[in-house]
């Protein structure tokens, strides 16, 4: 797994600006008044910090841009970063600040003087979550990440409070480690393995195999991996943090390592992103590891069905008719859309074994979610206002953009089947809210659900605030979230 970031506390001390490599950041509110921090450093480039702030450029600076003065002369530093923030910023413009940093550092150490700023937590929260690269499989050795040292009027507290959130900081890494791995590494097998590993901080890990599947009547699951040699799997993860009679939230994740399309064969082009159609077991594994690591008190169960969809002299058919493990059948019309007969087998046997407080699942599961909310929002699909309505309010204190979509019996119609009880598909129109009616045939009346729909946000092709391009944890953060502040 990737790395963190070291990042670290201390006390004020103005004497170590002058000497400490790498960068140095101060922070200016958009008045311009200048803590003891600003003004030696200041002193030491010659007034420098203070001709930048009489410049039309900081005039122009908005809160959480960063200004970097090269090779100050006064300082060893390579860059005093000038970070314009507001002492009294919100959460997220705080965490955006620290995310400005993180990009403006490259890595590079830093000594942040933060001086006596509020939610000092949160700018170290947004320099661990930018500070990420994913280059497990470049030839060069990769530079180490030089360590974050924050300098505050009340560090310890500070590191306190940061303390948690670095274990979902470590989560997030995951989720986009697991995501960003091609599919000849991240085999069913290898994603198996790699949540196995979590029982070292604290999960019960299962895994089942093949036999055991079919066995419990997962056919629609196995379906979908029979044309491939990687053999089909469900991992199942418990954490364990609540009371012992509590039922726990499920989460449940669609894992298909690599889509072909199967036998309703995708275009090569961009084919090659399919190593992502993982990413809701991705974020339901990284959000497994962020409950772990801060040891939240709550029950939670993580369910991932894994499997890869290729076409072969096994692999199933457009217009196959195969029973579910609830014991409804599916005439399977496209076998690209396989994510939902992953997830209703896994969806149904998390009711029946676990009897939830609540369901949500997540997968990259529709196009039409792209064309809907393009890549800023994941779209999110409900049967219970008040689980729903409190999903929204996690997402959106922790920047992750979600926006609920309907459900409707009309929607129902287009999956209907001549020759089995549904499709699995039911045309262009609304594909991604009958794709989530599809699923939620297979939720019980008395259980609370969502479904995300996360192909948008998973990995995206420009940065965002919080992470280069590539994969960026979505999900993990509001998951955490909803966690503490409904479940805990």
């Amino acid at each position: 797994m990737s790395s963190l970031t070291p990042i670290r506390f201390q006390p004020t001390d103005l004497d170590q600006m002058a000497t400490a490599e790498g960068r140095v950041a101060i922070i200016v509110p958009p008045e311009g008044k200048l803590d003891p921090a600003a003004r030696r450093a200041n002193r030491l480039t010659k007034g420098a910090v203070v001709r930048l702030m009489e410049s039309k450029r900081f005039e122009k600076a908005k809160p959480g841009q960063v200004i970097s003065l090269a090779w100050p002369v006064g300082m060893a530093a390579e860059a005093l970063d000038v970070l314009m923030l507001p002492r009294r910023a919100d959460e997220d413009e705080t965490r955006k600040a620290g995310a400005a940093l993180a990009k403006a550092a490259e890595g590079k150490p830093m000594l942040v003087m933060a001086g006596n700023q509020n939610r000092v937590e949160d700018l170290a929260m947004g320099i661990a979550l930018r500070a990420y690269s994913f280059d497990a499989h470049m030839t060069k050795d990769p530079e180490e990440r030089g360590e974050v040292v924050i300098n505050h009027t009340k560090a310890e507290r500070a590191a306190e409070d940061f303390a948690p959130m670095i274990a979902v900081a470590e989560g997030v890494h995951m989720t986009r480690d697991l995501v960003n791995e091609p599919a000849n590494v991240l085999t069913t097998t290898e994603f198996a393995n790699r949540l196995k590993e979590m029982e070292a901080i604290g999960l019960e890990v299962e895994v089942l195999e093949e036999d055991q599947l079919a066995e419990l009547g997962m056919r629609l699951l196995l379906s979908v991996g029979q044309g491939s040699e990687s053999p089909s799997k469900v991992v199942v993860m418990q954490w364990k943090g609540g009371d012992k009679d509590d039922a726990p939230l499920a989460l449940v994740g669609k894992g298909v390592v690599f889509d072909t399309g199967g036998i309703s064969l995708k275009p090569a082009s961009g084919m090659e992103d399919m190593t992502m159609d993982m990413g809701g077991a991705g974020v339901v594994a990284g959000t497994m590891r962020a409950l772990a690591l801060r040891k939240a008190r709550a029950n939670v169960v993580g369910l991932v069905g894994l499997v890869e969809n290729m076409p072969s002299g096994r692999a199933t058919r457009p217009g196959d008719v195969v029973r579910s493990m609830k014991g409804d059948t599916v005439e399977i019309i496209n076998t690209d859309a396989e994510g939902r007969l992953v997830l209703c087998d896994v969806m149904w046997y998390a009711q029946e074994r676990f009897k939830p407080v609540g369901m949500i699942d997540l997968a990259t599961l529709t196009g039409a979610i792209i064309i809907g909310l393009g890549h800023e929002n994941a779209g999110v699909f409900s049967n219970n206002d008040t689980l729903c309505d409190a999903f929204l309010k996690a997402a959106k204190a922790e920047d992750e953009g979600a926006w609920r979509m309907p459900l409707g019996k009309a929607y129902d119609e287009m999956l209907k089947s001549r020759i089995a009880d549904m499709m699995n598909v039911g045309g262009r129109p609304a594909g991604s809210i009958t794709a989530a009616q599809f699923l939620q045939r297979f939720v019980k009346d008395e259980t609370p659900w969502i479904h995300l729909d996360i192909a948008g946000v998973a990995s995206v092709k420009s940065e965002t605030s919080y992470a280069p391009k590539g994969a960026t944890g979505w999900g993990v953060r509001a998951l955490s979230r909803l966690v503490q502040d409904n479940f805990e």
